[in-house]
């Protein structure tokens, strides 16, 4: 985020004070004791919200009401109800409000996506979106709040944020969830049980005509492509190689043909993902006046799309989806198909 010129980066607060104290001493800025103080310094004008996810729309809320723009790790809210008031605050208060995943942002999500709008794979009809982020334990020493939280809130997020900017709204889903592996130890081998599902499966029908199979799970081993989504359609097929690197490979093929690497800029990225982006986003957009692209109603959307699958989990049937949004822009990299002239 410091070498955004259209960022300038104020300082940190954490409820330990500590943590805070790390991050200047390795970014800059200053330690802010508060929340309260924070809204009460009139130089800030964003605040990026980091805090765990139950507690989320408290503090978007309070930023809001202290005339703060915001930016938001996910999801923006627990509740759909919640979700959408915050983004109707937003407006009320003629403030921005954003929300990660921003991950459609990234050069091999936006080359995937400039490509699915190009017509290159006709009309697409069907996707497949999968996550296999592995045991948390094996790199978290805090493991159970994630798994309390439950895969789908946590990275399951991330496709539906994608799918969505790419084919807009969900009009229904059919959800499916269980436990696959109950019990656990953490690196310090103490041992826990898990009481929500490890494991979801989704149809999602959207309003475009695409029909999508989302999965996740915290189960299968985390490796490089550990998220991958297809798509297929009259003409031909994609694969994203990950849902949140941005130098993911990505790769096309017409049907007969084999699959062609697609080349973009992000290839020979130092970082994987650059979850900074969404800030810089919203800062630019505030100073070119224009929508920033990551809106509070596609990520209320989400919301929605998440619950309905956890209803359908419970009912055992398809459940509606009636919310809307509009969908954002691509962000229009440099892309090319090996092998196209």
């Amino acid at each position: 985020m410091l070498k955004y010129p259209e960022v300038k980066l104020l300082g940190f607060s954490d409820l330990d004070i500590n943590r805070a104290q790390e991050c200047v001493q390795d970014y800059g800025g200053k330690v802010y004791d508060t929340l309260d103080e924070i809204l009460d310094d009139p130089d800030v004008g964003m605040v990026v919200n980091l805090t765990i996810h139950s507690a989320h729309a408290e503090v978007i809320r309070k930023c809001l009401e202290a005339g703060k723009h915001v930016h938001t790790e996910k999801p923006i809210s627990m509740t759909s109800e919640e979700a959408w008031g915050l983004g109707e605050l937003a407006e009320e208060k003629g403030l921005r409000l954003s929300s990660s995943p921003i991950t459609y942002m990234g050069e091999a999500q936006d080359a995937a996506w400039s490509l699915i709008e190009s017509g290159k794979l006709g009309t697409v009809r069907l996707a497949y979106a999968e996550v296999n982020h592995g045991f948390i334990e094996a790199w978290h020493p805090n493991p159970q709040p994630f798994y309390d939280l439950g895969v789908l809130w946590d990275v399951g997020v991330y496709p539906l944020t994608l799918m969505t900017a790419f084919f807009g709204p969900v009009r229904r889903v059919l959800g499916y969830g269980k436990i696959l592996k109950k019990d656990h130890a953490t690196m310090n081998d103490e041992s826990f049980s898990i009481t929500t599902p490890d494991y979801y499966m989704g149809i999602l029908e959207m309003a475009s005509g695409v029909t999508c199979r989302l999965s996740a799970n915290f189960y299968a081993k985390l490796s490089y492509q550990g998220g991958s989504l297809e798509f297929h359609g009259d003409k031909g097929r994609l694969k994203l190689g990950d849902f949140q690197n941005f130098h993911a490979p990505v790769e096309f093929g017409e049907y007969g043909e084999p699959y062609r690497k697609v080349i973009h800029t992000g290839m020979g990225a130092e970082k994987n993902t650059e979850f900074s982006r969404g800030v810089q986003d919203m800062a630019a957009a505030i100073i070119e006046r224009r929508p920033n692209r990551s809106s509070p109603t596609q990520a209320a959307h989400v919301i929605d799309v998440v619950t309905a699958l956890l209803e359908s989990m419970k009912t055992g049937g398809f459940v509606a989806v009636d919310s809307d949004f509009k969908p954002p822009v691509p962000m229009n990299y440099a892309y090319s198909v090996e092998g196209d002239k």
